[in-house]
C-alpha cells in the first residue's frame, strides 16, 4: 500500500485498495481451513493502515488469494492496485464483523430476523435502523426502551459521520464511511 500510494488530483494521498496475495501450493494447503478469516483479517489491516496514514481509498478494500507453483513454501507475492468502486458505508459490529449500510433500512435489534442481531437484554426487539439517505447514512431509534446513543449522546435521529460510535444496550458499533 505504501509503495503504490500516489498524490491524487486534490492533493490527497490515494492508496491501493485491491490486493492479490499469491502463495505456494504448500502454504495454500496450510491456510485452507481458515483462508476466509485470513483474507478478512488482511482486509481489516489494510483499512486500518490507510486510516492511520491518512490515505484515501477509491473503493472498498478487497483481498484475493491465489496459488502459484512457481513459489516455494514461505514465499508470497503481493500486488496492489487502485480500483474505483462503489464506496461502502459499513457498521463494524462488536465482534469485528462488518455490515454494509445500503438504501434499504438495516434493522438492529434483539430479534433473530433483524439484519443485525444483538443478544443483549437491554436491546429492544427492533431497536434502531440505519439507512443511506443520499450521500450520508441516518440512524433512527425505533422507539426503543433504553434508547440509542451516538458518541455518548442520546439520539433519536442522527446523520452519521465516519468514526461515530453507536451504543445500543451494552454493545458498541462503529460507523465507517469513505
Amino acid at each position: 500500500m505504501d509503495l503504490q500510494r500516489r498524490v491524487g488530483p486534490r492533493g490527497r494521498l490515494v492508496a491501493p485498495n485491491v490486493f492479490t496475495v499469491t502463495l505456494s501450493p504448500t502454504d495454500v494447503e496450510r491456510f485452507e481451513s481458515y483462508v476466509d478469516a485470513l483474507v478478512k483479517e488482511l482486509a481489516e489491516a489494510a483499512r486500518e493502515h490507510a486510516e492511520n496514514e491518512g490515505y484515501s481509498l477509491l473503493g472498498p478494500v478487497e483481498v484475493d488469494m491465489f496459488e502459484s507453483s512457481g513459489l516455494k513454501a514461505g514465499q508470497c507475492d503481493v500486488t496492489a492496485k487502485v480500483a474505483e468502486g462503489a464506496a461502502r458505508c459499513e457498521l463494524v459490529l462488536p465482534g469485528g464483523d462488518r455490515v454494509t449500510v445500503g438504501e434499504a433500512p438495516l434493522v438492529i435489534g434483539r430479534l433473530p430476523d433483524c439484519d443485525v442481531t444483538l443478544n443483549d437484554p437491554n436491546v429492544s426487539r427492533r431497536h434502531a435502523e440505519v439507512v443511506l439517505d443520499g450521500e450520508s447514512a441516518v440512524l433512527t431509534d425505533l422507539g426503543s426502551t433504553n434508547g440509542t446513543r451516538v458518541n455518548g449522546a442520546p439520539a433519536r435521529t442522527v446523520r452519521l459521520q465516519h468514526g461515530d460510535e453507536i451504543f445500543i444496550g451494552s454493545s458498541r458499533l462503529v460507523f465507517e464511511a469513505p
